[in-house]
């Protein structure tokens, strides 16, 4: 069994991809063929805003909106400690500090009530300036951003929505990576919408922010390549990888639509046996995991590997969460200072998740965790 299977979605668009890839081999313009703006323009009008500007990966999808606002030394910039390096990564490679929120346990999503303790701790303390949130859309349920954007907008604060995992979800309809200033998400293979190697897409309605991001995307590029008017990165994606994702789009809402079937199946299966994910009424998750608690880290570790026994792969996430990590050890952060996150770390992992899991195979999973 595949924890997710790639190849069962290459034999439904194999003509596409090959096509697309042929396509790129013919006209050879490798860097920023027209595949980049045709992909720019259908992800917009799926996400439902002005812009789109896709890059090099996701780090750098939010990398670059930190550089362009000018972000660094002295600034706080506030977000989870649940989820994936390259979140708080960026903060801390544009020079500002990290300042981590404790999560939901029930969405285990940044907890509005906390962050807003968090800001107006920062600013009563006055040693660094608050500047901006990093609400993540984890493990495909989108963040609560009603919440988030008026809390930011009470206290001056852009918001730059990690999208990298929510990318095919919804609020209210709206879709992930529509909300905040700026949004983020990813196109490593493993995500719901993955290409081939590393990509990823930066979503705003700011004409501003367009040009600012078009220029570092290339090097802080102005008018030519050789006039360069700011600092900026080698941000770009590849044609091919452009012609794979326009490949993959074409089945990318049948793909979410199956994601939620599976993952109501997993949830009638298991919800009895370990703690099954919480999706609060008017959200959609396209389930980038499918993450369930067990009791406790020994009941973990039984469990997976029972499965491991049967042929079923399982992963964690995140065995040791960011206020943890040697590269935050400078914050002075330890176990329980974020007793949520610190919690969920201990009994958190993963179930294989895909579009193209079948009945057998959850039935398997439900019959060795019962």
């Amino acid at each position: 069994m595949n924890f997710i299977d790639l190849k069962r979605q290459y034999g439904l668009i194999k003509d596409q991809v090959q096509s697309g890839i042929n396509a790129v081999l013919d006209h050879g313009m490798y860097i920023m063929g027209p595949e980049i703006a045709q992909l720019e323009k259908q992800l917009a009008e799926y996400v439902g805003v002005k812009h789109c500007i896709v890059c090099s990966s996701g780090t750098d999808a939010l990398f670059m909106p930190m550089m362009a606002w000018g972000i660094g030394p002295g600034d706080a910039v506030f977000t989870t400690p649940f989820t994936f390096i390259a979140t708080a990564e960026v903060i801390s490679l544009v020079g500002a500090t990290p300042v981590f929120v404790d999560v939901d346990d029930k969405t285990y999503n940044i907890d509005p009530s906390k962050l807003e303790e968090a800001i107006v701790k920062v600013k009563a303390e006055g040693k660094l300036n608050p500047k901006a949130i990093i609400p993540v859309d984890l493990f495909g349920l989108p963040a609560d951003y009603d919440s988030i954007e008026a809390i930011a907008k009470k206290h001056n604060l852009l918001v730059l929505e990690d999208g990298a995992q929510g990318f095919g979800g919804s609020k209210n309809g709206r879709k992930a990576c529509s909300w905040g200033d700026v949004a983020a998400t990813s196109f490593f293979p493993a995500k719901p919408l993955g290409c081939y190697g590393d990509g990823g897409a930066i979503f705003t309605n700011d004409d501003e922010m367009k040009k600012l991001l078009l220029s570092i995307r290339v090097h802080g590029q102005g008018d030519d390549r050789y006039d360069n008017v700011r600092i900026g990165i080698n941000g770009r994606l590849d044609s091919i990888q452009a012609a794979i994702l326009i490949a993959k789009m074409s089945i990318f809402e049948e793909e979410i639509k199956q994601r939620n079937v599976v993952a109501k199946k997993y949830i009638k299966a298991l919800s009895s046996k370990v703690v099954t994910p919480f999706v609060p009424e008017g959200y959609e998750s396209c389930w980038a995991q499918f993450c369930v608690l067990a009791k406790d880290t020994a009941h973990r570790t039984e469990l997976q590997a029972k499965l491991k026994d049967k042929g079923v792969p399982t992963a964690v996430y995140y065995p040791k969460p960011l206020h943890r990590q040697d590269a935050f050890s400078g914050l002075g952060h330890k176990f329980g200072d974020f007793p949520v996150t610190d919690a969920l770390s201990e009994r958190i992992f993963a179930l294989p998740m895909h579009p193209y899991l079948t009945d057998e195979e959850i039935e398997l999973i439900a019959s060795v965790i019962e």
